[in-house]
């Protein structure tokens, strides 16, 4: 465990808190303090900016006025691909979740022409409270471990519960076929940045879209539903606001949900042997109440989404050691990163094995 906690440590202090703004990321900010003074409710200045640490693809920024704290979160400057960074969706997603109750940070304004500060951004409320990284949760007793991993669920729960054409989303992505444009697509980046060969991955490239359960409901699914990705109320064991929703769209509930069990095979709370005495769920458990929040029978087909999101999971990263090998990007854990996809490979298709390969 020892390992495992130094590197949730690291990660924590590379993207915990702010700092001065990057020289790359800065912006007329008298500009910006005219547009929040015309669009922002109850906005008074003088402002100071000054930028989140960590790696997201969309600069992302606090807004300290005297009286309230905001976030800001643009499009990065510079030649981008069409769909990337499109901020004025998460914009979309948060202000049409917010009127319905479910924990989002409050959205105050979008701002779509590029002159106020170079490119597209919009504004949301700064939500205090408590971002943790480990999902072992080393800092708090047993007792008080399992109420934070329930809420964590039922707050997905209510996600894949809410009725997306109600709230004004139903073009905010293409209902149905979800698995198979996934795997399609994973599949593409994955062989477009293959830098060797993985028998396990081929083996899985043939055998997901011609084993797919049945993909016949829809819902919102944020992409990248994890710990880290909420703000946990200050005291009580509850969700103050997911973040994070640039991977959102419309698509089958069961993949968000099945990623969010990810950590349970495959990541930190893998390792813990006794999960009972140590306050964490099982993912029976976990399986059982998703299903009961949800109206579901049961989860038949568990092995098939987890072979699933470990094939995702190598698509992603190969795609990253991809545009390291290209030299289109410089990610300092590049090696590391390379190891770790045929052990995702091996490990997904065991999987494969154990749902009937």
């Amino acid at each position: 465990m020892s390992e495992a906690l130094s590197a949730e440590q690291e990660r924590e202090k590379l993207n915990t808190g702010t700092k001065e703004v990057a020289e790359s990321h800065r912006f007329n900010e008298a500009n910006l303090a005219r547009w929040m003074q015309a669009n922002v409710e109850g906005y008074g200045g003088p402002l100071e900016v000054r930028q989140f640490k960590g790696g997201q693809s969309n600069p992302t920024y606090q807004l300290i006025t005297p009286n309230q704290k905001y976030v800001l979160r643009r499009k990065p400057p510079g030649k981008l691909l069409p769909s990337a960074h499109a901020v004025d969706r998460e914009f979309k997603l948060i202000s049409a979740l917010h009127p319905t109750g479910f924990p989002v940070a409050r959205p105050y304004g979008l701002c779509e022409d590029e002159g106020v500060i170079g490119t597209m951004f919009y504004v949301m409320e700064m939500v205090e409270g408590r971002i943790l990284w480990d999902q072992t949760l080393p800092q708090y007793a047993p007792a008080d471990r399992r109420p934070i991993h329930m809420a964590q669920l039922k707050t997905l729960a209510d996600l894949h519960n809410t009725d997306y054409v109600a709230v004004g989303l139903a073009d905010y992505g293409k209902p149905g076929n979800y698995f198979a444009r996934q795997i399609s697509r994973w599949t593409k980046q994955y062989q477009a940045s293959e830098t060797q060969k993985i028998t396990e991955i081929d083996r899985l490239i043939e055998w997901l879209p011609a084993t797919m359960p049945a993909d016949d409901q829809t819902s919102i699914v944020h992409g990248d539903y994890r710990l880290d990705n909420m703000v946990l109320h200050a005291t009580e064991p509850r969700v103050a606001a997911v973040l994070d929703w640039e991977l959102s769209t419309l698509g089958n509930p069961l993949a968000d949900f099945t990623y969010f069990l990810m950590n349970w095979i495959n990541g930190a709370l893998a390792t813990v042997e006794d999960k009972q005495a140590q306050g964490i769920p099982t993912i029976e458990e976990m399986v059982s109440e998703y299903c009961r929040l949800t109206g579901r029978d049961g989860l038949p087909s568990l092995d098939w989404y987890f072979a699933y999101n470990l094939f995702r999971s190598a698509g992603i990263i190969q795609g990253i050691i991809g545009r390291v090998r290209d030299g289109t990007a410089n990610h300092p854990q590049a090696a590391a990163m390379a190891e770790r996809v045929p052990a995702l490979g091996k490990v997904a298709w065991d999987f494969a094995v154990k749902a009937g390969a």
